[in-house]
């Protein structure tokens, strides 16, 4: 746990950070809320109807792909309840919620540490082929754990050079997303040869549509998975049924 943004023990291991509450706010039962450290996984198809931004490209284009990205409660798309630590000490035992590291896109010796719902965690690693335990974090050149409450340092440092304790730190708690994984969109359909779909395409395409993986089916134009059977089906995607009309 940590009640500051720059506390060095940030993405070392799986953290959570607080409000920085008066011991009698505790002690009165108000509810501490996790800010950060918590996150949950979205999956959408990068299409121009997509309220977010495509991973791989850096202006306003969409790749046609699937994303899957974590976000912070507050910034996800569908709607999050804000989570309790005292509910984050119970989902943890009964392991409801567990840790997860994800790597940096291009970087594989540095990521984040977050803890997630056991449902995403699953299928994040179903999505990116994940079968390695955490990675132990390595310790950064003159940055180490200390104990923050102690007296304050009036040596003046000016014209120095190293790391002192008074400096202040860089901060690590940026709320930003992790570079998400991107799964590349599926030729379109030449011939009326069925389509091999692999489970994972059908794993992303079900979490980013939100329905079941058996009520998917190709789109009739394009072949896109949509949902295509059950409630709410329909014979082409929303992609082709907007081009249709304009024709």
């Amino acid at each position: 746990m940590a009640k500051d943004r720059t506390a060095s023990l940030i993405d070392r291991a799986a953290w959570a950070r607080v409000d920085d509450m008066p011991w009698k706010d505790i002690a009165g039962g108000r509810e501490m809320v996790i800010r950060g450290g918590y996150r949950h996984l979205e999956v959408w198809r990068c299409v121009p109807s997509s309220d977010r931004h495509c991973l791989l490209s850096e202006g306003a284009g969409h790749c046609g792909g699937m994303h899957a990205d974590w976000f912070l409660p507050a910034l996800c798309q569908l709607e999050r309840k804000p989570v309790h630590l005292e509910d984050l000490v119970v989902s943890s035992a009964t392991g409801e919620s567990v840790p997860v590291y994800v790597p940096n896109r291009g970087s594989g010796r540095a990521g984040r540490h977050m803890r997630v719902t056991a449902t995403d965690r699953d299928l994040w690693k179903e999505l990116v082929g994940e079968k390695k335990s955490l990675p132990v974090p390595e310790q950064e050149e003159g940055d180490e754990t200390t104990f923050a409450d102690q007296e304050i340092d009036r040596t003046c440092r000016a014209g120095d050079e190293g790391w002192f304790v008074s400096d202040s730190r860089p901060i690590r708690d940026l709320g930003q997303p992790t570079g998400g994984f991107t799964l590349p969109r599926m030729p379109a359909r030449h011939s009326e040869r069925p389509m091999l779909i692999t489970s994972v395409e059908r794993a992303a395409a079900a979490a980013a549509l939100g329905c079941t993986v058996w009520e998917l089916g190709p789109c009739a134009e394009c072949g896109q998975l949509m949902r295509r059977y059950g409630r709410n089906a329909g014979r082409v995607c929303a992609v082709c049924r907007a081009l249709l009309n304009r024709r």
